[in-house]
């Protein structure tokens, strides 16, 4: 499904941070904000596509966010976590090149000793919740 996007249409998606949930039970879901120690925005690896639609006959555009193996940081909540691109990788990543030159290598955990982790606020997990009070768990507080 995504072997042509991957050759052919990466991109990056910018971000400052990201939320992942621990399982602590059936029933109950822990969110923890990730971001880097330096506060800076960032990349993740993407790809994108684009269709038509056979029965509106409009185009859609659609990209996912890769993901990878989690680094020490994230693995003690979830079992993957999203490629966050090195500046310098940038203009690679978004490169075409041929079958040989695809830039997997690329695809790996971002160093967690250059990551933090804050417990957020479980209100996150619904959509209709926005804005930075999102980043904070009001039991800290």
């Amino acid at each position: 499904m995504w072997r042509t996007p991957f050759q052919k249409r990466r991109c990056l998606a910018p971000a400052d941070g990201f939320y992942e949930w621990q399982k602590i039970d059936a029933k109950t879901k822990k969110p923890y904000f990730y971001s880097l120690n330096n506060s800076k925005p960032f990349a993740f690896a993407g790809l994108w596509d684009a269709w038509k639609d056979t029965n509106t006959n409009e185009w859609l555009l659609s990209f996912t966010i890769i993901t990878t193996e989690p680094n020490e940081l994230t693995a003690q909540v979830h079992n993957r976590m999203p490629v966050i691109m090195q500046p310098r990788d940038y203009d690679r990543w978004l490169e075409r090149g041929t079958v040989e030159q695809q830039p997997t290598d690329l695809l790996k955990p971002y160093p967690a000793e250059e990551m933090s982790a804050a417990l957020a606020n479980p209100a996150v997990g619904n959509v209709r919740n926005n804005g930075p009070e999102m980043l904070m768990n009001p039991v800290e507080n």
